[in-house]
């Protein structure tokens, strides 16, 4: 399976970062060994000193496909759940500063925790989800589906120009605004339409 992930989809937090909004879909990998399940503690990675969460919504892709029209990118999925993208901040600097790729600072091991998944019927649809993240019972981060630059649909149909998309694969659509650092002992309670979704700690 395959973990892709979606950068700068929405507007707001591409201007926290100092980044132009992107014209088109931007995505990376992580791979499978960053995903924590089962609200397992988030271990801080003793190569940084800067870990930033990053909440998102996630879709499980469950059909085969690629070359998918927008038209038809519904039928390739059926739930969506919330995760996090872990980004080690200042390897992430150091690595775009020299030029260089930074799957270093978004792929390591633990860096995508991930909820279980609700259907979209229970849901009523991805168009109008609400979603944000507690750090120690304060909100930090707040989203809502109809924000995203890019709808669901659209990164699906992008995404599989390029990249055959499989069942169980995991497409992680982009953060909003109010990214930040977590140190040693954070407790982390992301929720989904008022339903808790994560609740897991920073060890």
């Amino acid at each position: 399976m395959k973990i892709i992930c979606i950068g700068r989809n929405y507007a707001e937090h591409a201007q926290e970062m100092a980044s132009p909004v992107p014209e088109k879909p931007i995505f990376f990998f992580k791979p499978d060994t960053t995903l924590l399940r089962n609200n397992e503690p988030f271990f801080y990675p003793l190569f940084s000193n800067e870990v930033h969460y990053e909440l998102e919504i996630v879709v499980k892709i469950n059909r085969l496909g690629r070359n998918i029209a927008e038209k038809f990118a519904h039928r390739y999925y059926n739930e969506i759940g919330l995760g996090i993208d872990f980004t080690a901040r200042d390897l992430q600097q150091e690595c775009k500063q020299k030029g260089l790729p930074w799957e270093i600072a978004k792929a390591f091991d633990g860096a995508a925790p991930i909820s279980h998944f609700i259907s979209l019927e229970e849901l009523g649809g991805v168009s109008n989800i609400d979603f944000w993240l507690e750090k120690n019972e304060e909100t930090v981060q707040r989203g809502n589906t109809s924000q995203m630059i890019f709808s669901i649909d659209r990164l699906i149909a992008y995404v599989s120009q390029f990249v055959t998309i499989k069942i169980g694969d995991l497409i992680f659509t982009g953060t909003p605004s109010g990214v930040g650092p977590v140190k040693i002992g954070d407790r982390l309670k992301a929720y989904m339409n008022n339903k808790l979704m994560l609740d897991f700690f920073v060890r």
